[in-house]
């Protein structure tokens, strides 16, 4: 027997009636003709082993619900995982503006027909510029590991060279993203070279940099604080002895640091990129992540962004300025094939929570998170530090992570992270395999919204479950 057609709440379009209206306007007789090019031995003849459906509201949510609640999150668990998308504690304002329809549906459009969102992009990148130090931001790249890629893109055009250098303490999975990126497809490939770090400092060697530093070099990239949570104390110098080759220096950076470390403009960077889920944004299974990427305002370096880029302009009233699209034609959008690099989808929502982020903080309201994030840091150093058989690793300065060894205690990472959940406690990032020279090493996030308790108790479940 057939089964009667089902309207389904969550799929347009999907009453018969409404369906079979849309296949006459196509000139089809039914959905299966409009698959017609795909050969027959691609489709699949038998039954989808999918649930019944779910037609109404209230029984989706509570089956969603019911599923998202199998989950262990940071809401219910102490998390002290970091790595590039940590803890950290969102204003109800962030949610209150980004969740309005004017911005949670206001998907791209242009300056000139959505003036709204164009004028909270143009405040994000001054709120942005003034934080870095910088002149020139463009929209949001995908995340802060797409725009560390991208940043090297943009500095091999400027500079005329196919080769970087990559600070070998970096972030593996940035690593990834980077290898990926700058092997492109149909275009010329950009080389990448690792340089040292010292085990010890957790710090570039510079030794090794030096010795690399050939006149092909493009650009020299650091993270700063870098993978391990340390401030590169030698990040001036770096930037001299790449800029004294003819490189770029790109410079990686965590925004919500800046109101205690020095941005990168400051010690010689020539771009600057990152990551905006600090500012703002929440823990979303891979989404609250947006890059930005920034320069001075040099047209060597300007002409080679790849995105959207909003600014000033003046009208035909005297006096009177409007917002608009700053050089069209360097994108993919105004060049098509021949732009600098192909230009997705921004995230745009973040860049304006990002802003919304900024102007609530201030200066010295960053400067006053930056202190409690660096002062929560050392109190769980130095506790920590005191439970026999656990080493903190580096001694330098170090922003919200560092690096904690297990070898003494007999135990590896994984079993001392599986012991803690029974605290309700997520351990620090298992850094074993990634960086083996370290033996078995996690690293550790605290944020701002870590309490003295919370740090309590993680001593305490590391003291019983290193035993």
């Amino acid at each position: 027997m057939k089964k009667k057609p089902i309207a389904y709440p969550y799929i347009p379009n999907s009453v018969p009636a409404v369906k079979a209206q849309m296949l006459k306007e196509v000139s089809a007789r039914d959905i299966m003709e409009l698959y017609k090019e795909i050969p027959e031995k691609l489709k699949f003849k038998g039954r989808m082993n999918l649930p019944e459906p779910i037609l109404d509201e209230y029984s989706i949510r509570r089956h969603v619900e019911e599923l998202l609640d199998k989950n262990a999150n940071t809401t219910d668990y102490n998390s002290f995982l970091g790595a590039g998308c940590a803890d950290h504690y969102v204003p109800a304002v962030c949610d209150e503006i980004n969740g309005r329809g004017e911005f949670l549906t206001a998907y791209v459009g242009d300056s000139y027909a959505d003036h709204g969102k164009w004028q909270a992009l143009f405040e994000y990148a001054s709120l942005m510029a003034e934080l870095l130090d910088m002149d020139i931001l463009s929209c949001p790249l995908y995340d802060g590991m797409a725009a560390a890629a991208t940043a090297l893109r943009m500095a091999s055009r400027a500079v005329g060279r196919k080769k970087v250098l990559v600070a070998g303490n970096i972030n593996p999975d940035t690593l990834s993203v980077i290898r990926n990126y700058l092997k492109g497809i149909g275009e010329p490939q950009v080389a990448i070279e690792l340089v040292k770090f010292d085990k010890k400092s957790g710090l570039l060697n510079l030794a090794d940099l030096k010795a690399k530093m050939t006149p092909g070099i493009a650009a020299v990239l650091i993270e700063n604080p870098n993978y391990f949570g340390l401030i590169e104390t030698q990040a001036q110098q770096i930037g001299k002895i790449a800029k004294q080759a003819g490189a770029a220096y790109v410079v990686s950076t965590d925004p919500i640091s800046l109101g205690v470390v020095a941005p990168p403009a400051h010690y010689g960077a020539t771009i600057a990129c990152g990551d905006l889920h600090s500012l703002g944004m929440h823990q979303a299974c891979g989404n609250g992540q947006a890059g930005f990427v920034a320069t001075f305002d040099d047209m060597r370096y300007v002409a080679e962004f790849k995105d959207l880029m909003f600014g000033l302009t003046e009208t035909r009233v005297e006096g009177e300025y409007g917002f608009g699209e700053v050089l069209y034609d360097r994108t993919s959008y105004g060049s098509r094939e021949k732009g600098k690099e192909f230009t997705g989808t921004s995230t745009g929502l973040w860049a304006i929570t990002a802003g919304v982020y900024l102007s609530l903080m201030g200066p010295k309201g960053m400067e006053e998170i930056g202190q409690v994030i660096m002062q929560k840091l050392q109190y769980a150093g130095k506790l920590i530090a005191q439970i026999p058989g656990v080493k903190v690793v580096h001694a330098g300065p170090s922003f919200k992570e560092f690096v904690l060894n297990f070898d003494n205690t007999g135990k590896t990472v994984k079993k001392i992270n599986k012991a803690l959940l029974k605290y309700k406690i997520f351990g620090g990032k298992d850094i074993s395999t990634e960086f083996p020279e370290y033996g078995q090493s996690a690293l550790y996030c605290v944020t701002e919204k870590k309490t003295k308790g919370d740090i309590d108790k993680l001593v305490a479940a590391l003291k019983a479950v290193t035993k």
